[in-house]
């Protein structure tokens, strides 16, 4: 049986708002987070490319054609793009009509459609969805226990604001089937979590001079991390460890003959408190970023800094200097949060050579604070939070937005787009640069009406260089360094649209639907002319040209990636048809931005 067998008809697209107002009344239940989740992994890579979709009556028809399963689920909205927004639960047709199926249930269902289409077996991937819906069940009930935060932009807290949107993110990523998956029962990583939004301190050790492994791009570079502590011994130097990492790592061997031999002291928990950011592994204190390796699968990878990953983070911000300072100077409002040094502890191992998993487990990366890169008078947001699809925490777009109205939220969507898109682009045709702008590596800049004034990009990991326009840079680097950092033309391109298109805008704007169902295909306008105006100004090289022509866009397919369990640095891509088309500039002009079209639906300010 066919999907048009089993509904009656499958439309071609899918295109059409299905309610005037399509925000959220409040935060969906772990089960229902994890069920929409999964459907949207469904849909964006097994039953969408295989044209098993349809919308009847309001609702998104999933025909799992290996399993003989059709599923049913209602709409609040769907989107050009397929990133549909969902409501309730899940169903699915069984002989006496529509019954409701669980998240667990319908896991199995997507893990036997995924066996039978792939011929992989994967017996981990159950338990990794259920370790996600833990994480999502703990972070609601703490929502529960604790008062809402009643911090608002432009009240004069900038970090406090900051702080809240990077720990809002009580679901993660809609696209991706373990989104807040981890390792470890719930009670060994709460407590460090940023959906907890509980501080806590630094583990700090003191270790001898000599056994000290750093690398820094500039002279002093490494001394944010000494005044950490004022109370290390002459002859040591500190390396700051994540509480949760020392927890794992306290009883290697290696590290407890340090300590016993004094070459390791034990200084106990002490400093100033640090709070955990989206990445969960990386930590801030209002004047410093620092990324740790935790032992930990998050998602998809074990969130370890590797070796290679230390050093060319340095060497990335010693190299691209010249680059970055191009970039920030022929774009206003755009900078990079550098990682200027490292350090770990390099204690021999049985060859003689730095043990490997001491160096990396406690590797911790120093990234530059905001105010060092921050607009003054501008309060920085997580891009994630702004975009969310539930207003979760104070950044959030329905409460940025001082006047509702469709044309306010397109002049909003107009001045980020101005500043998110030419710098990307320059960065890759002009520098040979792949940026990773995804939402979690973009901290928006807000002025006090909420209005965007800047874009700061972070996490050189994601940063690769095009050899073909870096060669002597790389060649200059030992080969376990450069090569890890570079993409060929083709996969660097494949990487900036996904991030920049598919993960960053079509989210963004599907927060800004959420507020203005009609005005969607104004706002994937708006996106054209961006990059129309790019191509005019800078030139307009081939794979643009194929951008705007309406070529498909390249999604990372999260689902397969994880399914047979390969690295992200070799996950596929999905093609979506582009939303980039004459078509929907079409549709913008027959449904115009007008305020008479406005829908009060955000929240109060």
């Amino acid at each position: 049986m066919s999907l048009t067998d089993a509904i009656g008809t499958a439309p071609a697209a899918i295109c059409v708002a299905v309610a005037p107002s399509a925000v959220p009344a409040g935060l969906p239940t772990a089960d229902e987070a994890v069920s929409h989740t999964l459907l949207n992994c469904l849909l964006r890579e097994l039953s969408g490319p295989e044209h098993q979709t349809a919308v009847a009556n309001g609702h998104l028809m999933l025909w799992l054609p290996r399993r003989g399963v059709l599923l049913r689920i209602a709409l609040r909205r769907t989107s050009l793009l397929g990133a549909h927004r969902f409501t309730g639960p899940v169903r699915e047709q069984l002989a006496g009509g529509w019954a409701e199926v669980g998240w667990r249930r319908l896991a199995e269902y997507v893990q036997g459609e995924l066996a039978l289409r792939t011929g992989v077996r994967n017996e981990e991937f159950l338990e990794q969805i259920a370790s996600s819906h833990q994480a999502v069940s703990a972070a609601l009930a703490v929502r529960a226990d604790r008062p809402a935060p009643d911090t608002e932009v432009g009240d004069g807290d900038g970090l406090a604001a900051y702080l809240q949107s990077e720990q809002s993110l009580v679901f993660g990523h809609r696209f991706h089937p373990t989104p807040k998956a981890r390792t470890g029962d719930t009670a060994s990583w709460l407590a460090y979590a940023p959906e907890t939004g509980a501080p806590f301190l630094l583990r700090h050790l003191a270790v001898r001079e000599h056994l000290i492994a750093q690398e820094t791009a500039t002279e002093g570079a490494a001394q944010a991390l000494d005044r950490l502590c004022a109370d290390v011994p002459e002859g040591y130097r500190l390396v700051p460890a994540h509480p949760w990492q020392y927890e794992m790592l306290r009883e290697h061997p290696q590290l407890r003959a340090a300590f016993d031999r004094g070459d390791i002291l034990d200084l106990g928990a002490d400093g100033k408190p640090f709070a955990a950011t989206a990445s969960v592994r990386t930590l801030y204190d209002g004047d410093t970023f620092l990324k740790f390796s935790l032992n930990v699968r998050i998602t998809n990878c074990l969130r370890k800094n590797a070796s290679y990953e230390l050093s060319g983070a340095v060497a990335l911000t010693r190299l691209l200097a010249p680059v970055l300072a191009d970039l920030e100077a022929r774009f206003p409002g755009t900078a990079m949060l550098r990682e200027p040094a490292y350090r770990s502890i390099a204690l021999p191992g049985p060859d003689g050579t730095p043990d490997r998993s001491l160096l990396e487990g406690f590797g911790v990366i120093l990234r530059e604070g905001l105010p060092a890169r921050l607009m003054p008078g501008t309060t920085p947001l997580l891009a994630a939070a702004v975009a969310d699809e539930y207003p979760a925490g104070p950044g959030h777009i329905s409460r940025l937005l001082a006047d509702p109205s469709p044309r306010t939220a397109l002049a909003w969507w107009t001045a980020y787009l101005k500043l998110l898109v030419p710098p990307v682009l320059a960065a890759y045709f002009d520098h040979g640069l792949v940026l990773e702008p995804h939402l979690q590596n973009v901290v928006v800049c807000v002025d006090e009406e909420g209005m965007p004034a800047q874009v700061l990009f972070r996490d050189l990991e994601g940063t690769k260089l095009v050899p073909e326009q870096h060669a002597d840079l790389l060649a200059a680097l030992p080969a376990e360094v450069a090569v890890p950092m570079t993409y060929d033309a083709q996969r660097g391109w494949d990487r900036v649209v996904y991030c920049l298109l598919v993960n960053h805008i079509a989210e963004m704007i599907a927060a800004l639907a959420d507020l203005h169902p009609q005005s969607e295909a104004a706002l994937w306008a708006q996106v054209r002319s961006t990059i129309q105006v790019y191509a005019d100004l800078h030139g307009c090289p081939p794979r643009l040209a194929a951008l705007l022509a309406g070529a498909p866009l390249p999604a990372k397919a999260n689902l397969l990636t994880r399914w047979e369990r390969k690295a992200d640095r070799d996950a596929g891509y999905v093609l979506l048809a582009s939303p980039l088309t004459e078509d929907v500039l079409s549709q913008a002009r027959r449904h115009p931005v007008d305020d008479d079209d406005a829908h009060d639906t955000r929240s109060t300010r």
